[in-house]
């Protein structure tokens, strides 16, 4: 059956990563409204086995994640990444 899947969409890994990065967003919404900080949901190995540090800050720079967490805490997130 697995095989069938396969042959119905051969590019279905093309968009495997968009699909983990949506996941991630919701993710890291979620847990920050629960009161959470972004760099203890960063660290979380849900996020960390599901997204490079470029797909995290491409998550982070979202409309949606940058809405629902403030434009302080994106901008301070991605500068400490992409200075490390």
């Amino acid at each position: 059956m697995a095989e069938k899947s396969r042959w119905r969409n051969p590019l279905s890994f093309l968009f495997a990563d968009r699909r983990d990065e949506k996941q991630v967003a919701v993710y890291i919404v979620r847990e920050h409204k629960r009161g959470r900080s972004l760099d203890d949901i960063l660290d979380d190995p849900y996020v960390r086995n599901r997204c490079s540090e470029k797909d995290v800050a491409r998550v982070l720079e979202s409309p949606e994640v940058i809405r629902e967490l403030g434009n302080d805490i994106v901008a301070e997130k991605i500068e400490s990444i992409e200075s490390a």
